[in-house]
């Protein structure tokens, strides 16, 4: 079986489940496997390949967008489903020197932890996702330091080198100073 397809959901906690069942046929629950591999699973609008490719720019830390894709769940025995708790924080990627427009990328990071169900035995197991949505955001960007910044910080540099040597040699020049007789 493969599912596939999109959900619009509100921006409040929420969960979607996966659960075998049909009005053709009869599923026996105690003999239910539901092990299952996440291919994609993501929120917000598709990145377009462009964007993805700026994106690897953004250091990995950075980059939990797709935290489940990939990943096999398989359960070791009948009658027991994986629920995934997926905590998702919206963030905005600045990814070049303007920060509007094109080069800004809205995505969602996720965080996500599964943990195996066990199931009575007249109960049909179910895959569930659920998801909380954060009210903050984090915003990622670089930014390059101005060359007025950067000539600036060296003329601080070396004034305060030459002070500095300056104190020095009047403190030496006092001490080391030559006895009149």
């Amino acid at each position: 079986c493969m599912l596939s397809g999109h959900l619009l959901v509100n921006r409040v906690p929420g969960n979607f489940h996966i659960e075998p069942r049909s009005k053709h046929h009869n599923f026996e629950p105690s003999m239910t496997n539901l092990s299952h591999v996440v291919h994609k699973l993501s929120f917000g609008a598709p990145i377009t390949d462009r964007l993805l490719a700026r994106l690897k720019s953004v250091p990995e830390a950075y980059d939990n967008t797709h935290v489940l894709d990939g990943k096999e769940y398989v359960n070791d025995a009948l009658h027991q489903a994986f629920h995934h708790h997926i905590s998702v924080v919206p963030t905005r990627y600045q990814l070049g020197r303007r920060y509007r427009g094109k080069d800004t990328l809205i995505g969602y990071q996720m965080i996500e932890a599964s943990q195996i169900f066990q199931y009575d035995e007249t109960a049909v197991p179910e895959a569930r996702f659920s998801y909380t949505i954060s009210p903050m955001s984090v915003i990622v960007s670089s930014k390059g330091q101005q060359l007025y910044q950067f000539v600036t910080n060296i003329c601080a540099i070396i004034g305060g080198t030459f002070t500095v040597m300056s104190i020095l040699n009047s403190v030496l020049s006092i001490v080391f100073k030559p006895k009149k007789l």
